[in-house]
């Protein structure tokens, strides 16, 4: 059931208590009134749209620019349980990932796979009893989990041993699991749209007010024309933003902060033979990952430097140089800024909790209710890739106890039960791998894994009634055809060259530049869809 109700237009107190605004600002005579409006359509905000849409309630979500543009495209493409926060007595957030990792791997088998972790061992850094423990610790936090437990494995002609120098004799095994973090995204937003949500990418918050007891949430859209939306409680999930959201959202007195802490990586060709990624020790008590990346290459991060330049984040000389030595330090074949191919940094929105020290700030997150408005608004503080599923229902729980007359409607959890779109299919990518071509033989095999990585079982529709490889349209490169961009610009909102190659897919790292410039010439002619 919607909680959907019709109000009166509020336009002559609105304008009365605003009087700066334009007088051509279009506001319907009767609007729709939303349970939740969120601000962010990152991994967050995405994730609670779509909790709260499966739970009956009216969810309206603007995001400024494309779904997972800012830190929820620049991760380190880890499912992860933290093994380092265990150092810092992390032990709920720990516990809590883990059990979502299992969660995530059964809702979206296409976007996340369990991945082998090789921890060479640097006796000078940590003894051998002290890392035995925390696998041990590891292994037993969460509860119970399908994949193997970790071990002691040695190293010495062993090919979890390639690309290492030889002097690493001995490490530990454990497993974890990588994700597609734009796509799965990116799923969540569209399981939102296929549950009833109003999904606004490319519309910029501009403002919020409260007026007889709604929120009245000022917006402009892709063209600059201004919009007014009306809700019930406000959703703040801006991630790197959410403390500047605060300052255009009146009424609103706010005591907690965020820190911002850019985490860089860098991209080289493939440093070592074989699926399993290394995890790396530093002298510095950092560690570093080096992880097999789209086939050909190895992805290597991150770091953790506090910053006040969160809008436009770009990696550092010093962190490029920092991690080829940190890698440098373990390979056999020394890494070299020289090698990088591709680049990319994020700013993390790091709950404030005084600490100086940035690779010890808590990944936690915290959610907190605000009145001081006259109206509910959530602040959503902090928060990680593979914790987003359980923030989202964290948030409906603080919802419903803190406003039931309100939304006493509100349905129970069910994210945990339900594949994310694309997740519905059994026996793993390599079973999807086989009916897509089973169904469309003429695809090329080295082509196949990557559709089925990105779309899941969503790939069967857009293919449907391919019968030959003609009926793909134009080929772009590294596996991208007109009919797969065509699905990402009808159902995906991607509008740009950068949404198709960096976010619904990453052919553009193996791509040319002229057949880049190809796909960005195709886009400038394609018909724009944003009611995706």
């Amino acid at each position: 059931m919607r909680c959907r109700r019709r109000v009166a237009s509020p336009r002559v107190s609105w304008r009365d208590s605003h009087p700066g605004l334009a007088s051509e600002r279009t506001v319907n005579e009767e609007s729709t009134v939303y349970d939740l409006f969120i601000i962010g359509g990152g991994i967050n905000g995405c994730g609670i749209a779509r909790d709260a849409a499966g739970r009956g309630l009216s969810v309206c979500l603007a995001e400024q620019n494309d779904f997972a543009s800012a830190t929820s495209q620049w991760s380190t493409k880890l499912i992860h349980g933290g093994l380092r926060y265990l150092e810092y007595y992390e032990f709920r957030l720990v516990a809590e990932s883990l059990r979502e990792r299992e969660v995530l791997l059964r809702a979206a088998p296409h976007l996340i796979q369990p991945l082998e972790f090789i921890l060479p061992h640097e006796p000078h850094l940590r003894p051998r009893w002290m890392i035995a423990a925390g696998m041990l610790l590891y292994d037993m936090l969460g509860g119970k989990k399908s994949t193997p437990r970790s071990k002691s494995v040695y190293l010495t002609d062993s090919p979890l041993s390639a690309g290492l120098k030889p002097n690493y004799t001995h490490g530990f095994s454990y497993y974890d699991a990588r994700a597609d973090d734009a796509r799965l995204t990116l799923a969540n937003a569209r399981g939102a749209a296929d549950l009833g949500a109003t999904m606004l990418p490319r519309t910029r918050f501009v403002s919020a007010a409260v007026d007889e007891g709604l929120w009245q949430v000022e917006l402009q859209d892709a063209k600059g024309m201004p919009q007014i939306y009306r809700a019930k409680m406000l959703v703040n999930a801006g991630g790197p933003w959410v403390a500047h959201l605060l300052r255009s959202i009146k009424g609103v007195t706010q005591k907690a902060g965020v820190k911002h802490v850019r985490g860089s990586h860098i991209v080289v060709p493939r440093i070592h033979q074989g699926e399993h990624a290394y995890i790396l020790q530093n002298a510095d008590k950092r560690i570093i990952f080096i992880i097999p990346y789209q086939g050909a290459y190895s992805l290597i991060g991150t770091t953790d430097i506090a910053v006040d330049d969160y809008a436009q984040p770009r990696i550092s000389e010093e962190e490029i140089d920092y991690l080829c030595k940190s890698a440098s330090a373990y390979t056999l074949k020394p890494v070299r800024p020289a090698d990088v191919v591709w680049t990319y940094s994020g700013v993390r929105p790091l709950y404030d909790d005084g600490g100086a020290d940035a690779k010890a700030i808590t990944r936690d997150y915290v959610l907190e209710m605000n009145d001081s408005a006259g109206a509910p608004l959530l602040n959503i503080f902090g928060g990680k890739l593979t914790t987003f599923r359980r923030l989202a229902e964290h948030a409906l729980e603080k919802i419903q106890a803190h406003s039931p007359p309100l939304f006493s409607q509100i349905g129970p959890a069910w994210t945990h039960l339900k594949p994310l779109p694309g997740g519905d299919f059994e026996g793993g990518l390599p079973a999807l791998i086989a009916e897509i071509v089973r169904r469309h033989h003429f695809l090329p095999a080295e082509h196949i894994p990557g559709i089925a990585r990105r779309h899941g079982s969503v790939a069967l529709r857009w293919l449907e009634n391919a019968g030959s490889i003609e009926d793909m349209g134009e080929y772009f490169g590294a596996g991208l055809y007109k009919r797969e961009i065509s699905h990402m610009v009808a159902d995906e909102w991607a509008l740009t060259a950068e949404d198709v190659l960096w976010r619904r897919s990453k052919c553009g790292l193996m791509m040319s530049g002229p057949e880049r410039e190809r796909v960005a010439a195709y886009l400038s002619q394609a018909p724009e869809k944003q009611a995706a």
